[in-house]
């Protein structure tokens, strides 16, 4: 009787233990071993069904005499037993926790699973657009890589071309410069010439001059042939000048009717000091070659005194007549007839010719400011002597005029005059060349 209640509470306790195992086993309906592989795959566990009466009988039927054998001896060490299947208990719930915790894990896993999937397809698709475009780049970068190749090609060629066109371009600097000196030679050449050209071309007074110089070699020489004056040469100078000045006596007459004239209307001075400018009187009447000629030939004319005898020849008929009436007391007795007496018609044109000369050199002195003191006066004496018949005085004034002509070198002076006239052009010209060479 006494040891019933603790059988009791033993079967009760083990059948507790029993009906909380079985409980547990049918509420969780499968138990997985706490390893690794049974997290990912549970396994799936039957459920215990709880014994029956019967058997619960006949296992309490031993138990109890087993109890009342041993008695209370065992009482501690069902105590024990009962505490570890407590701690069983408590065991079994961790790891049923834990086993809940895995499966949240694993739930949340798969999920991740998913996702990653997701994403990895995403990113496959993002792959495969990135591989496109890498290849259209790799695509472009060969394209760009073949232009830039082409253009490489094309800038060498382009840079030995301006290396080339850079030589050539030096060589035409050096060319230039070299065409600048050969042109500035030239045009000092040129300009040498050029001056030496104006100095052998004869300015229109100087032709004029040498005109009326051969006119003056014509007469005189041909008086000489008429009067037997030099006839070994006289024939052949006057043949030769008379082939320059036919009608000597004509053109000088001529002149001095213009200088007179010149002297009241004022002449026109730019005509007659234009230079000859056709090139083609270098060889011709128009160079300076004419007046040397001219020159030395009134030289010779006054070494071999032709002037002299000619002017004896022709006053030989007049002495004559003077020495015969100088024999008459009545005519010797009046002075004033050999003061009237006239002058032979040879004697008279050769004093015209002479006034005529005279009456022009004095006008070209006034008008170049030679011998100005006494240029106008001389100028008007022979003016107011044309147009009246000359008489012996006529005749010794002439020869005087002539001689003071000579005395003070107005024929000299003339061309000195005209040849500054000539330079002084050219000075000018060449600062005018000068300047717009300096100027930009």
């Amino acid at each position: 009787m006494d040891h019933t209640p603790s059988v009791r509470s033993s079967s009760t306790g083990r059948a507790s233990m029993s009906v909380r195992t079985s409980a547990t086993t049918t509420t969780t309906g499968a138990i997985v071993p706490p390893s690794r592989s049974s997290l990912r795959t549970p396994i799936s566990v039957p459920p215990i069904e709880p014994p029956s009466s019967r058997l619960r009988e006949k296992r309490l039927t031993p138990e109890l005499g087993r109890i009342d054998l041993k008695g209370s001896g065992n009482e501690h060490e069902a105590f024990a037993l009962r505490d570890e299947l407590d701690m069983l208990q408590e065991e079994n719930d961790v790891i049923l926790d834990k086993l809940r915790h895995t499966e949240e894990q694993r739930e949340e896993a798969e999920a991740r699973v998913r996702l990653l999937e997701k994403q990895v397809a995403s990113l496959g698709e993002g792959l495969s657009l990135e591989a496109k475009l890498l290849s259209r780049k790799q695509e472009a970068l060969r394209q760009r890589e073949a232009a830039l190749k082409a253009a490489q090609q094309t800038k060498d060629g382009r840079d030995e071309e301006i290396t080339i066109l850079r030589t050539e371009i030096e060589n035409l600097k050096d060319d230039t410069a070299n065409a600048m000196e050969q042109l500035q030679e030239a045009e000092s050449e040129a300009k040498a010439l050029r001056t030496m050209t104006q100095r052998m071309i004869l300015t229109h007074e100087e032709m004029e001059e040498v005109v009326l110089k051969r006119c003056w070699l014509s007469r005189y020489w041909g008086l000489a042939v008429h009067y037997g004056i030099c006839a070994d040469i006289a024939g052949v100078k006057h043949e030769h000048w008379s082939s320059f000045a036919p009608l000597p006596f004509e053109v000088v007459i001529s002149a001095g009717q213009k200088a007179r004239e010149e002297s009241w209307s004022g002449g026109d001075d730019s005509d007659r000091s234009k230079r000859v400018r056709d090139i083609s009187d270098l060889s011709g009447e128009g160079n300076i070659e004419s007046m040397l000629s001219v020159e030395m030939a009134l030289r010779e004319l006054a070494s071999l005194k032709v002037e002299d005898a000619v002017i004896l020849a022709l006053a030989q008929p007049r002495r004559s007549n003077v020495v015969r009436q100088s024999s008459d007391p009545k005519s010797s007795a009046d002075p004033k007839l050999m003061d009237a007496y006239e002058l032979s018609q040879e004697e008279s044109e050769d004093v015209l010719f002479k006034e005529a000369w005279l009456t022009y050199f004095w006008r070209r002195a006034k008008m170049h400011c030679v011998e100005e003191d006494i240029a106008e006066e001389r100028l008007q004496f022979w003016i107011n002597r044309s147009g009246q018949t000359p008489t012996t005085h006529d005749s010794v004034d002439v020869e005087r005029g002539l001689i003071e002509l000579r005395k003070l070198g107005i024929e000299q002076q003339l061309w000195e005059a005209s040849r500054k006239e000539i330079d002084q052009p050219s000075v000018t010209n060449g600062k005018m060349t000068a300047e717009s060479e300096a100027s930009p």
